[in-house]
């Protein structure tokens, strides 16, 4: 059969396969940085890509689109949709003769794995973002195979600034890093909700007891960052010698609530491996 390849430049310098929470998430980002002619969204349901773009001002397209025309391709599919969605690409990135950088953002895959999917010893960057990025508050946790360059990982990690804390980490500790900061905010919005439930069985309306909720627990992770303090200490502070903190802090013990998020984030890391 007939090879054929494609010589000119990248159209884009972004694109993205997937637009759902977290790849929207980091478009919406990334589109506060890199003007938004230079980002091409794609989707299984086009619709979804279409209401996105209209939003940020980007193009849109199909996969194959993303796989000729852009230099990275950040990958915002599910782990077990992964294969599927690279099996008629493979095709396209082999003939593409000028260089881009696949991203995968997929719980579980390996870079080593996301280039074997994809046929070919192609530079990956591997990261977990969290949904929080979508306004400039979230956690991406990245690292890089040895065919990326350092400027274009400077060039990946500048533009994706506007997304929140980027923080480098070794691969074989990115399903724990994504436990925690990944898995996390699923975690803290249960915690949320029951804040603001507990408000509303003493009285409090529910709009206020959300707010108050929330906030507190905004509030707590900038007082946690900006002091350096450990939390314990911070606890200890509100908790006044056999005042409400401490009865408050005593029932959650008793009802085995740190014991039950650690569980959380073990049980998220096993559930990753599985992938």
């Amino acid at each position: 059969m007939e090879r054929w390849f494609f010589m000119t430049a990248p159209t884009y310098e972004f694109g993205f396969i997937g637009t759902g929470n977290m790849g929207g998430a980091l478009a919406q980002a990334l589109c506060q940085t890199v003007s938004p002619d230079q980002v091409l969204l794609a989707n299984r349901t086009a619709a979804k890509a279409e209401v996105l773009a209209g939003r940020l001002g980007c193009d849109v397209g199909g996969n194959e689109d993303v796989a000729r025309q852009c230099c990275f391709l950040l990958l915002g599919v599910k782990p077990q949709m992964m294969a599927d969605t690279l099996a008629p690409l493979r095709d396209i990135l082999s003939r593409r003769a000028d260089r881009f950088v696949l991203v995968t953002m997929a719980a579980g895959i390996t870079m080593e794995r996301l280039a074997a999917l994809a046929g070919g010893n192609y530079p990956v960057i591997r990261i977990m973002p969290n949904t929080p990025c979508a306004v400039g508050a979230g956690v991406v946790l990245y690292t890089a195979n040895e065919l990326v360059t350092a400027e274009e990982l400077e060039r990946f990690t500048g533009a994706f600034a506007a997304a929140g804390v980027l923080d480098p980490l070794e691969e074989r500790l990115m399903d724990a890093g994504s436990a925690v900061s990944g898995c996390g905010p699923a975690f803290i919005c249960q915690i949320v909700e029951a804040l603001s439930d507990g408000g509303v069985a003493c009285g409090l309306p529910r709009k206020k007891a959300l707010l108050y909720a929330a906030q507190m627990v905004q509030g707590t992770a900038k007082l946690l960052l900006e002091t350096g303090e450990h939390p314990a200490a911070l606890k200890d502070a509100v908790c006044s010698p056999g005042g409400s903190t401490i009865a408050g802090v005593r029932a959650l013990e008793r009802a085995g609530v740190r014991g039950a998020v650690m569980d959380a984030v073990i049980a998220a890391v096993e559930r990753t491996k599985e992938l």
